[in-house]
């Protein structure tokens, strides 16, 4: 400070500024154009409060419907889901919102269906700190394995230590049904990656203040831990519960006995799974009770798929299109090429991740010499194409 004319400098720009135009705050002096620099350009927060007034469950059930095809009735629960927590956490500090329960949610569906596609167009639409672990690598603590709590470090990691916007996040856990208990009858090894992981879980779920150690992994006495309130995290499981419609079968009474009996055990999703289901599935009561809203998502058919191909603005095929835009080469997909792809998918009932793997298996040549050669035009995909996995390429 310049006692003599009472200017003090700008501690970022260095420029002088009378007093009152200058803000201070810990000892540092910044004027207001620093300040709304810094705001525009804070790489630190990330994400950002979201903002209910201007996100209503129909605005962000438009943006799902331009990346994920059918599955409306889960669009609609998880879009509502969403929005009814933000609300409450933007209005928590009103008088007539003094004890609420999460939502958490549990996906239930086929494999390549879209479940964790829902998660991916949230987080990255609506600027939303998602962490998208596996259920698959979490054990009871003090096995080899990943501790419970590693998925809240996760999600501190992805939010850049920001405590605030940590326990404002949603944690997805997908393949939670490989952490259903292994047996009913009781046994002398522990069921570490199975029931254990479910009673490590609870109170997490259900909101708890979680140490977490700054480096992640074990912890150590010596350390200083992270306090964070799992209180106001939202969790979405997901899984395929491969098997459950035995389950569902028998609680409706609609066992069939004979040649055809196995139709009925499909896993088609058809029926609604309660939490009985579950309960008899392997997972306790106290856990399936922490995820009160369960959504069905149903197995794509053929229409589906075919407008997965196309449709979306993420498609497969306009990725492929893209790919082969960078090298100047113009990629053409027949009709009939697309229904084979369709047909082959559909029958190896490996939903919409399938899809890749054929078109994958089928370029893999030309993708692997086109960017050596410069004087390719055109590569046409047709139906003999799919059969022996020789496109047509047009030379210039």
């Amino acid at each position: 400070m310049n006692n003599k004319n009472n200017k003090i400098y700008c501690s970022f720009c260095n420029n002088k500024k009378k007093k009152n135009k200058i803000i201070i705050y810990k000892n540092k002096y910044a004027c207001k154009k620093c300040i709304i620099f810094f705001k525009k350009n804070n790489n630190n927060n990330k994400y950002i409060i979201f903002n209910t007034n201007k996100k209503k469950p129909k605005n962000i059930k438009k943006v799902l419907d331009k990346y994920i095809i059918d599955q409306n009735k889960a669009k609609k629960i998880l879009s509502t889901t969403i929005y009814n927590h933000y609300k409450l956490i933007n209005n928590i500090n009103k008088k007539y919102i003094y004890n609420w329960n999460k939502s958490n949610i549990l996906l239930v569906g086929p494999t390549g269906s879209g479940k964790t596609l829902l998660a991916e167009t949230i987080e990255r639409k609506f600027n939303i700190p998602i962490v998208i672990t596996d259920a698959t690598t979490l054990t009871q603590a003090g096995y080899v394995g990943e501790d419970v709590e590693n998925i809240i470090y996760k999600l501190l990691q992805k939010c850049n230590f920001d405590i605030n916007q940590t326990e404002n996040g949603i944690i997805f856990i997908d393949e939670i049904d490989k952490i259903s208990k292994k047996s009913y009858n009781p046994s002398i090894t522990r069921d570490v990656s199975g029931e254990g992981v479910q009673q490590s879980l609870l109170k997490i779920i259900e909101g708890t203040i979680s140490y977490i150690p700054p480096k992640g992994g074990r912890k150590h006495p010596e350390e200083n831990y992270i306090p964070i309130n799992t209180k106001n995290i939202l969790f979405i499981c997901s899984g395929t519960f491969n098997g459950i419609n035995k389950i569902i079968n028998n609680r409706l009474n609609n066992n069939i006995i004979g040649f055809n009996c196995n139709k009925n055990y499909k896993n088609n999703y058809k029926y609604k799974i309660e939490p009985e289901d579950l309960i008899k599935f392997g997972f306790i009561p106290e856990f399936i009770g922490r995820l009160p809203i369960i959504i069905n998502l149903k197995e794509l058919n053929k229409k589906s798929l075919r407008k997965i191909l196309t449709e979306p603005k993420n498609s497969i095929i306009k990725y492929y299109k893209y790919l082969f835009k960078l090298e100047n080469i113009k990629l053409k997909f027949t009709e009939k090429s697309l229904d084979k792809i369709v047909n082959k998918t559909f029958n190896k009932k490996t939903g919409a991740r399938g899809l890749k793997n054929i078109i994958e298996n089928i370029l893999e040549n030309v993708m692997y010499f086109s960017p050596s050669k410069k004087n390719i035009k055109k590569i046409i995909i047709n139906d003999e194409t799919i059969n022996n996995n020789k496109p047509t390429i047009i030379f210039k």
